[in-house]
């Protein structure tokens, strides 16, 4: 019995006829056996879950760096809501719920040390630029597995590089997961932004509440239900006009009271000092970099490139103390 053919075809009598089904997938960049138990999303979400990077997303900032308190998101508690919030919308659409799983989990792997300060950080010195949904993808597909990559799926990859509001990508599960991926962090920013006394929720402004509700969970609830009820039985996902309209004013309320507010991003600018000085560091000690790194630069891969590899995958504490081992004479730290 091949458990695998069997979920298949499951999907085929089930899914929607606009779903991604695992039998039409366009393959992975290098061939290889197909499991026997796991249709292949199921099979690049289990990858994912289980690799490096996922995990390394427990100690990355979301929004608020280094925050007093137990309950501010992570970037993997982001990926988290991101993942539920398009898990419940795939079930009602009747999509595949293991393609979205997979993309949301991964969406964010490539992200960097402090959030986007740090992104920006290295988007102003790398030649290259650097952008978190394309190293994300860098990510999958190099530098995890110690150079083998995780070798996903054509439609995973797709997702996690076109995840951003300027990414178009071309499964309806991709669309959801780009969807979810805004519903979760304007709902869960505006969470924490409360609970740090920069917002209340009285402040958001009326034709906004009139529109989408007066709370976070009743915006939540309501950005989710009026994207599945405009999007049923529909080769598209989408809102309807109202509440499209007013995500775009609440995203950038957000914009102008919580992401470039003086108090919750008060710590960004020495971030991005210690990501740009690390970079300028490693970029002329490659050789300290480790073996995983010089093979790639050995390999031709750009030296900027490749320090921004490093750079990008560090944790937050991680990239602190490299700083402080560099710069921070010992004694002054207490290590002696």
């Amino acid at each position: 019995m091949n458990i695998r053919e069997n979920l298949e075809q499951f999907e085929l009598e089930y899914l929607s006829p606009y779903a991604s089904f695992s039998r039409n997938s366009k393959g992975r960049l290098k061939e290889e056996e197909q499991c026997d138990i796991r249709p292949v999303y199921q099979r690049d979400r289990d990858r994912i879950l289980h690799s490096k990077s996922f995990r390394r997303l427990k100690d990355k900032t979301q929004v608020f760096m280094s925050p007093e308190g137990d309950h501010y998101r992570t970037r993997l508690t982001h990926t988290l809501e991101v993942s539920q919030n398009a898990r419940t919308i795939a079930k009602a659409l009747r999509m595949n719920e293991d393609l979205v799983e997979a993309i949301a989990l991964g969406h964010d792997l490539g992200h960097t040390p402090f959030g986007h300060a740090g992104e920006r950080a290295l988007d102003e010195v790398c030649p290259y630029g650097f952008c978190h949904s394309e190293q994300s993808v860098r990510t999958v597909d190099l530098l995890e597995k110690r150079g083998a990559g995780l070798n996903l799926t054509i439609e995973v990859r797709d997702g996690i590089k076109n995840h951003q509001t300027k990414g178009n990508p071309f499964t309806l599960e991709g669309k959801i997961v780009r969807f979810s991926d805004k519903i979760a962090y304007i709902h869960h920013d505006m969470d924490d932004a409360v609970r740090a006394g920069i917002l209340k929720e009285t402040d958001v402004p009326a034709e906004i509440g009139e529109v989408i509700g007066y709370t976070t969970g009743e915006r939540l609830d309501h950005f989710i239900h009026d994207l599945i009820t405009t999007s049923y039985e529909k080769n598209d996902i989408q809102m309807s006009e109202p509440v499209a309209k007013a995500m775009a004013q609440l995203r950038r309320f957000m914009f102008e009271r919580v992401y470039q507010n003086r108090e919750a991003k008060s710590e960004e600018k020495k971030a991005e000092v210690l990501v740009q000085t690390l970079y300028d560091y490693y970029r002329r000690h490659l050789e300290l970099l480790p073996e995983d790194f010089i093979r790639l630069a050995e390999r031709g891969e750009a030296r900027e490139r490749v320090v921004c590899d490093y750079i990008g995958a560090m944790t937050d504490r991680f990239a602190v103390a490299r700083y402080e081992d560099i710069y921070i004479p010992r004694y002054w730290c207490g290590k002696e």
